[in-house]
């Protein structure tokens, strides 16, 4: 994702603000909290105002009160006031203006009327689930500002340009492990409310980060959804995935093996061990668990048969057929995970990785009712995925160890990265 975390360094030393300007703005005995904020606001101005003049004493060639160039007619004209909206709320300022009206401040633009950082702030809340009607109650509480929401969705769907970019970057030649999961979300579509399914990969890199490779929207699931989502996949770039881990979606192994034969898909064990103990009440979970463990940890898939078998002709077998039916239905895609050593098998027997970003993105959505369009969800989704990811740049936990793994099995198809 974008906008990846800076480095944290000591704040560099600030030079000392001469005294005579400081007793301008403040003057003798203690301060209020208003009195303060005022002082800011007015040492903020003259400084802005002084660098707009400073930036129309450049473009013109002479000072003010100076000899102007004999090859230059334009000059001064006065100034214009200005509303703008800061980061400390609204602030209003005289900006210097030229006489042939070619003056063209870089400081804040013409026709701008937000400074820089009031975006971000805007950005900020949208991005923690925010109403647009939330967002414009907040900012009039803190900063006393009145926005419109039209600038507030106006502010947001600048960013669609860049979701847009993100959704079509260059990916990896390769990924090790690769999560797809889906969350469900209200979008309106031909003036109906439906239920759409958002579909996220999780990429494990080979140097054991992660990244986000996409988002896609979808109503229903099926062999040409995947087939859609593989092949955009491929075209950016990723030209093989190792292994594929899902939770039984529809539709994915057919086209798995269309554009990526070669990837082996793996059935996520939690889901479908979640799913067995949904069948039994909260007291016989855990019997029921340590029932199917032996299924799961076994040391190979012909131990693995052997004790759904025994689970199966067993008391918990016999009082549950739909748990045994359901391990059987998936064991075409489970027993690839017992042909890996337990190194391998840490990363890739759960989404779990993902399902935590669900979560925190479920925290998001859920104060919306629906949204009015697949765009407006992606834009929102896209600005929670920037703050999520802001803070992965670690290897996941004993990547080395299966980073070893990786390379003795796939050998000429997995590339170790470099130091």
């Amino acid at each position: 994702m974008p906008r990846k975390p800076k480095a944290l360094t000591p704040d560099a030393p600030l030079a000392p603000v001469p005294a005579e300007i400081l007793d301008q703005f403040v003057g003798q005995g203690p301060l209020s909290h208003e009195e303060l904020d005022a002082a800011v606001r007015r040492f903020k101005k003259a400084i802005i105002e002084r660098a707009l003049g400073g930036e129309l004493t450049h473009h013109l060639g002479y000072p003010p009160g100076g000899t102007k160039p004999e090859d230059t007619t334009n000059h001064r004209n006065g100034t214009s006031g200005k509303r703008v909206l800061t980061d400390d709320g609204p602030l209003g300022i005289d900006v210097p203006r030229d006489r042939e009206g070619s003056f063209e401040p870089r400081l804040i633009a013409k026709h701008e009327r937000r400074f820089a950082g009031f975006d971000d702030k805007i950005l900020a809340l949208y991005a923690r689930g925010l109403t647009v009607r939330e967002i414009q109650a907040f900012l009039a509480e803190m900063y006393a500002v009145e926005v419109s929401p039209d600038l507030i969705s106006t502010v947001t769907d600048a960013v669609v340009a860049e979701v847009t970019a993100w959704q079509g970057r260059p990916l990896e030649p390769m990924y090790p492990v690769v999560f797809f999961d889906a969350l469900r979300v209200k979008i309106r579509d031909e003036a109906t409310v439906r239920s759409k399914a958002v579909y996220l990969a999780l990429a494990v890199l080979p140097d054991g980060s992660r990244d986000i490779l996409g988002i896609w929207i979808e109503q229903t699931e099926g062999a040409k959804f995947w087939m859609k989502v593989f092949t955009d996949l491929k075209t950016r770039g990723c030209q093989d995935v190792r292994i594929a881990v899902t939770d039984g979606l529809k539709g994915m192994s057919e086209a798995l093996a269309a554009v990526f034969p070669a990837t082996t898909l793996q059935t996520c064990i939690v889901h479908l061990l979640r799913h067995s103990l949904e069948f039994v009440s909260w007291r016989d979970r855990k019997p029921l668990a340590v029932a199917l463990r032996p299924i799961y940890t076994a040391a190979s898939a012909e131990a693995a048969s052997a004790a759904l078998e025994t689970f199966a002709i067993g008391p918990w077998g016999t009082r549950l057929p739909p748990v045994v039916a359901s391990w059987r239905r998936a064991w075409t895609h489970i027993i690839p995970f017992f042909a890996f050593p337990p190194e391998i098998r840490r990363v890739i027997y759960t989404t779990n990785a993902l399902e935590s970003v669900h979560a925190r993105l479920r925290k998001i959505l859920k104060t919306r009712g629906h949204f009015p369009h697949d765009e407006a969800a992606t834009k929102l989704i896209w600005l929670a995925l920037r703050n999520i990811t802001a803070t992965w740049h670690k290897a996941a936990n004993n990547w080395p160890l299966a980073l070893n793994q990786f390379a003795i099995l796939f050998e000429d198809r997995f590339t170790v990265p470099s130091a």
